[in-house]
């Protein structure tokens, strides 16, 4: 219907212009010559009346006007007739198939022939209606692909064993469940890693963090095979709600409401990640990539990421501290390297820190000589850099340095 209503308007103005060109023709006005020759014959005729030119030389003046008169009137015709209006014609008639060939063209190249038209109300409806349609997340989990598990070192699975053993003796320990939970996701038992976060989370009751929330919900969006479940929704407005600068929360929900066809409000949440997000956080580079086009789909054309925020300075002793270390005796100084490799640790655990932080941390629990531990962080480090090979590589070199890998 599109196409006939379009090219049937298009054919009506086109016969139109046409119309209009051969009755403009055919109907032309005098040229201005006759109108002046005109006007000098009733000149003529007044000077005759008021007696100011002779009736002889009145008859010879109106015979000389008169041939004038005719000639200019000849030659108007000529120029109007159907040997001038033909060329013009078909050059109007060829004008108009090209614009209408150019719109055609111009339309099947920028437009979207026979797709439906979608006024902003019924967006929003189909919106609300992809929401409403979220799976479960057990519908979800039963779409996805299983999860990889990768292939472990022995002593890491000894380990874990030991942490499974422990907190079948101790369920509600809550720093037993967040290792359970995280080692748990590493190894892609899912499952279980829910499970034990679920049960984290239950026990830290008002005292769960937004993180706690935001990692349960990346553990179901894994086991989903990417998909944004019922469940996993409702945990990142629980993490939002907590602290609505959380960076991985801005991150998933804005992908969660582009999976439900709202880029407006994916484009919000990336805008503020960008904002608050710190310049080591794993989600900048992708977010950076694709927020230009995310705006525009958005309404937003003319957005600009803002720049990325300086990394934090490197973990250490400052001068002060390394003078004061040269006067120490060495059970001094060691007592001293091991509280800032404990401060290092702790930072890195709660706050993050970028890879040369996490490579010198593995490097030195390997001349310490705590060889488990050091191992641990590489396998804590491997998912938290996951994605990033540059990073890995750097915090490999120090985990193969420190014996904890090949």
């Amino acid at each position: 219907m599109f196409w006939t209503a379009a090219a049937a308007m298009a054919g009506a103005v086109t016969l139109i212009l046409v119309l209009a060109l051969r009755r403009g023709g055919a109907a032309a006005p005098s040229a201005p010559d006759s109108t002046v020759y005109r006007a000098q014959l009733a000149e003529i005729e007044r000077d005759v009346a008021r007696g100011t030119v002779s009736p002889e030389e009145g008859q010879r003046l109106r015979a000389e006007v008169a041939r004038r008169l005719l000639e200019a009137d000849r030659q108007a015709k000529a120029g109007a007739g159907p040997g001038t209006r033909g060329p013009v014609v078909a050059g109007a008639a060829v004008a108009a198939v090209l614009l209408l060939a150019g719109g055609a063209l111009t339309y099947l190249e920028l437009g979207a022939p026979g797709y439906p038209d979608l006024p902003h109300s019924l967006r929003l409806a189909e919106a609300r209606n992809l929401h409403a349609a979220r799976p479960t997340q057990a519908e979800a989990e039963a779409r996805a692909p299983a999860p990889v598990r990768p292939e472990a070192d022995p002593a890491y699975l000894a380990l874990m064993e030991q942490l499974r053993a422990r907190l079948a003796e101790v369920p509600d320990d809550p720093q037993g469940l967040a290792l359970l939970a995280e080692h748990e996701a590493r190894l892609g038992n899912l499952a279980a890693a829910r499970a034990a976060q679920e049960r984290l989370i239950a026990v830290k009751g008002p005292q769960a963090t937004a993180a706690d929330h935001v990692f349960l919900a990346q553990i179901m969006l894994q086991a989903a095979g990417g998909s944004i479940s019922v469940e996993a929704e409702a945990a990142l407005e629980r993490a939002l709600a907590l602290d609505p600068n959380q960076p991985d929360a801005l991150f998933v929900m804005g992908l969660a409401r582009m999976q439900v066809g709202r880029p407006d409000l994916g484009f919000r949440h990336w805008q503020r990640y960008l904002q608050v997000a710190p310049a080591d956080s794993p989600w900048q580079a992708e977010v950076r990539r694709g927020i230009a086009q995310l705006a525009a789909v958005a309404g937003v054309p003319q957005y600009q990421p803002p720049p990325l925020p300086a990394a934090p300075p490197l973990a250490g002793p400052s001068a002060a501290e390394i003078e004061a270390a040269r006067e120490m005796d060495p059970e001094a100084q060691a007592e001293m390297v091991r509280g800032m490799v404990e401060g290092l640790a702790e930072r890195l655990a709660t706050q993050g820190g970028t890879a040369e932080e996490w490579a010198r941390l593995i490097g030195a629990l390997g001349v310490l000589g705590e060889t488990e531990r050091a191992r641990a962080i590489w396998g804590e480090a491997q998912g938290r850099f996951a994605g990033r090979a540059a990073d890995l590589a750097t915090i490999r070199a120090a985990a193969v340095q420190a014996g904890v890998a090949e």
